[in-house]
């Protein structure tokens, strides 16, 4: 990482410091990731951050599948190889996602739907319009609306993928994980 990162330990920090590093302890299974001890240069927003990405990942209606698609077509997009190798596995432990899935996510300019779903299609190609070119063509947007989804999932598939942007630049700036040149095997197949 171009920064060190923080102690492993709170002590000797303020009550307050201490008590965000233990938020972020709790959410994260009693460990801190490099990540969490990159952006603890800065206690309140680590905060601020800890609680939006909590709720993210934790609190929306999107099934796993479509949530880490959001997460994954940034990551990919944006060569952060420490988001991608954190959360492929969460999307291959989704219910009914193969290899074949896999596959299709991890190129950067999918041929087609392959394995994919018309729900799952629809989220990576609206995640890969936000995380390329901010604006989402109307008949990307289109897309979702005529495979229902409501107006609750439209908007936590838009902010996952915005927060997700947010993670894979933090993570690319800095190196965090040091995992900058270390393209994962399923992604280099495809380079």
């Amino acid at each position: 990482m171009k920064l060190n990162y923080t102690p492993e330990s709170a002590e000797g920090l303020p009550a307050e410091d201490a008590s965000i590093y233990e938020r972020v302890r709790q959410r994260r299974g009693g460990r801190l990731l490099p990540l969490d001890r990159a952006l603890l240069h800065s206690p309140q927003l680590t905060d601020g951050w800890n609680s939006l990405l909590g709720a993210v990942r934790t609190k929306g209606c999107l099934s796993d599948d479509l949530r880490e698609i959001c997460i994954l077509r940034p990551a990919l997009i944006n060569r952060a190889w420490f988001e991608w190798n954190h959360h492929a596995p969460i999307f291959e432990a989704a219910p009914g996602v193969t290899a074949a899935h896999i596959d299709v996510l991890s190129q950067l300019h999918p041929a087609g739907q392959g394995a994919l779903n018309d729900r799952q299609w629809a989220v990576l190609r609206y995640s890969d319009a936000m995380t390329k070119d901010v604006s989402v063509p109307d008949e990307v947007f289109d897309e979702l609306r005529r495979l229902q989804f409501n107006e609750q999932e439209i908007v936590e598939i838009t902010l996952t993928c915005a927060a997700y942007n947010m993670v894979s630049r933090f993570l690319v700036a800095l190196d965090v994980g040091e995992a900058n040149g270390s393209v994962p095997a399923v992604v280099a197949s495809h380079e």
